[in-house]
């Protein structure tokens, strides 16, 4: 199905989807391994990989890399949500990375816990970022997530956010961090910048209206 809304090639977008009812899209920590391997894998091939529709992990060979599609800034997975701040490389580029991802993610669950009906509650949403401000308080939105939402107290020990890798310098093989980090001086830097109470409450006034209601 084609989108109304058109994205376009070279332009930065908070890319985000709830599962259908407010319920969770996420039942297990294997579940959360397999969305992000899928995703690494769609982020670096441009075909379908051969794996057991219930296996919770997906081998990945980035020895093999394509000319990717879409660039990954950030990203975090909560139990019945997730967040992408997405740069689009290729004309239809985020549509195509997010149907591969879904359509691989819903049919492994569907398959793996024989489930039938949507997870998701209709396509995924976009909202386009058109200035570097709001993209350095759309990271830190996306990475505060877990703490605001008292799923943990220390964010690097989040594992489903890129967040670990923009304070470590750890690769996860999905998140690209340089554009974001340029604007600090430092990883500290950045980390003070998250939590940093007074600038989120800013950031949050900016897009509480567009959240998943």
């Amino acid at each position: 199905m084609l989108r109304k809304d058109i994205l376009i090639t070279g332009n930065f977008y908070h890319i985000f989807n709830r599962g259908v009812n407010k319920n969770d899209i996420f039942f297990s920590e294997k579940n959360y391994k397999r969305f992000i391997t899928t995703a690494i894998h769609y982020k670096n091939f441009l075909h379908k990989f051969t794996a057991s529709s219930v296996s919770d992990t997906v081998s990945v060979r980035l020895n093999k890399m394509e000319k990717p599609k879409v660039q990954i800034l950030a990203y975090c997975l909560m139990p019945n949500h997730f967040h992408f701040l997405i740069k689009q490389l290729e004309d239809g580029g985020i549509t195509w990375f997010m149907q591969h991802l879904i359509n691989s993610y819903v049919h492994y669950l569907n398959v793996k816990y024989k489930r039938v009906g949507p997870l998701f509650q209709g396509p995924f949403k976009n909202i386009l970022i058109d200035s570097d401000e709001q993209l350095l308080h759309l990271s830190r939105y996306i990475h505060l997530n877990p703490l605001v939402s008292d799923l943990t107290t220390d964010l690097k020990k989040y594992t489903w956010s890129s967040y670990p890798s923009y304070v470590s310098g750890y690769n996860d093989d999905l998140s690209e961090t340089k554009f974001v980090l340029e604007n600090f001086k430092s990883r500290r830097d950045y980390e003070n910048f998250v939590l940093d109470q007074a600038d989120y409450a800013k950031s949050l006034e900016y897009i509480k209206h567009y959240l998943l209601d």
